[in-house]
């Protein structure tokens, strides 16, 4: 008997299957366009049959080809600064810290842009010096490059900002943590994706009265950042009702030997016979330590009481923990691990909510001057959702990003700021502007 051949399944294009896939809501952009591409012929293969002649009585479907590509080239320039070796190598950053994070939002964007005909880059330069981020910054404005991330230090930021000027640029700080960015040196070609210090004291200092430790010994290194960390948590303290019963400084002696490193200072009354005499009665040791040259030692070696440790060291206030897993957060942690080989970093993620917010606002202003999405990205119409359960943008007055801020250990996220409880009275319905500096407080004249 002769049999007729099995019918073959039929293919569907790239387009339609994205189409689908997008409609369903099920996965992230970045899995949508792995699955169509797996619909399309490798290299060399035979083409598909020409489909069959339409029969009276079917329904052709015309679908559209794509768009022209518009090209969308986000710069991203990395100062590379001396910084002390800290207390463990484990906080050696890699070398592509930051950019994986970027590159990541460059998938997603250009998953999306296939639909809209914008096809994104990110092209990366390091530079050394501030007077080498100006000319690097000048390649990028030369070679057409609107929308740059920076990673880099308050002052380097500061005189590329001002450079910027009156020119179509827009940069986003995802390293450099200074209040003052955000007050007297705000400009309005910034915006800031990583929180300030005060954004991060503030959100521990929330979970820290909720949990009725109200008593904080503060201990503090002696270099620039530790200090102005140390002045956002005394203001921390002041806004939340809770107390800092003492006050102690690590001073780093140059060739000290590491097995030295950690043990909290004495108090100002104790003498050299009796090192914790004065040692008051406190509930957590908050640590200031943003080179990490000391804090890792404090929970095990510090030679205080037997007390939690906080601040830059222990539970910490973040943008981001590998151990997050709710709002999609594994799925992002998962697509990071399996293109980058290691787990993400909170200076990954700034990256990546950068480069998110140019797809986004380049998608909801298709073919616009910068000037438009520029004004967008300033506006209250952007929404991002990056894994962390609300709406977010950028504050109106100071371009500082609202953003929940993870309370975590270096395993688990333990709690998510603003915590509840703490009103205000200038933005009640955004809970997230009990953070930092709210609009009333804010000196930021743009």
């Amino acid at each position: 008997m002769h049999l007729p051949p099995l019918a073959r399944p039929r293919r569907t294009s790239l387009s339609v299957t994205l189409c689908l896939v997008l409609a369903a809501g099920v996965m992230p952009l970045w899995h949508a366009a792995a699955i169509a591409a797996e619909e399309q012929p490798a290299a060399g293969a035979p083409a598909a049959a020409a489909a069959p002649e339409a029969k009276p009585g079917g329904v052709q479907v015309q679908v559209p080809e794509s768009p022209a590509m518009t090209p969308v080239s986000i710069g991203y320039l990395r100062e590379i600064p001396d910084s002390p070796r800290p207390a463990s190598r484990m906080d050696n950053e890699p070398d592509d810290a930051g950019i994986a994070g970027a590159k990541l939002a460059i998938q997603e964007n250009n998953a999306g842009g296939q639909f809209t005909g914008d096809l994104y880059s990110l092209d990366v330069r390091s530079v050394a010096s501030p007077d080498a981020a100006l000319g690097a910054m000048q390649k990028f404005y030369d070679s057409g490059h609107h929308y740059i991330i920076v990673d880099a230090s308050a002052d380097t930021l500061l005189k590329l900002s001002d450079w910027a000027k009156g020119k179509d640029i827009l940069l986003f700080n995802i390293r450099a943590t200074d209040v003052s960015l955000r007050q007297e040196n705000c400009r309005a070609n910034v915006m800031h994706v990583v929180p300030d210090r005060y954004m991060l004291a503030d959100a521990l200092a929330q979970y820290l009265v909720l949990k009725k430790w109200t008593n904080w010994l503060l201990v503090h290194g002696s270099t620039p950042g530790d200090l102005a960390y140390a002045d956002a948590i005394r203001r921390a303290a002041g806004r939340f009702g809770a107390t800092i019963v003492d006050q102690r400084e690590y001073k780093d002696v140059s060739g000290g030997r590491r097995d030295d490193v950690g043990v909290i200072p004495p108090g100002k009354q104790a003498s050299v016979d009796a090192t914790f005499a004065a040692d008051p009665n406190y509930d957590v040791i908050i640590v200031a330590d943003e080179d990490q040259l000391f804090g890792p030692y404090m929970p095990y070696r510090g030679g205080g009481k037997p007390r939690p440790v906080a601040g830059t060291t222990g539970l910490v206030a973040t943008t981001w923990s590998p151990g997050h897993e709710k709002w999609g957060a594994t799925q992002m942690n998962n697509h990071f691990e399996k293109d980058f080989k290691r787990l993400i970093l909170p200076i990954d993620y700034q990256g990546y909510v950068a480069a998110r917010t140019v797809g986004e606002a380049v998608t909801r202003n298709h073919g616009e001057p910068f000037a438009k999405v520029a004004a967008f990205i300033h506006g209250s119409e952007l929404q991002l959702a990056p894994f962390k359960g609300v709406k977010q943008q950028y504050r109106p007055w100071d371009g500082q990003f609202r953003q929940p801020i993870l309370i975590a250990t270096d395993k688990v996220p333990v709690s998510l700021s603003p915590q509840r409880g703490f009103p205000h009275a200038s933005h009640p319905e955004i809970e997230m502007d009990t953070l930092g500096i709210d609009e009333p407080e804010s000196t930021c004249k743009m």
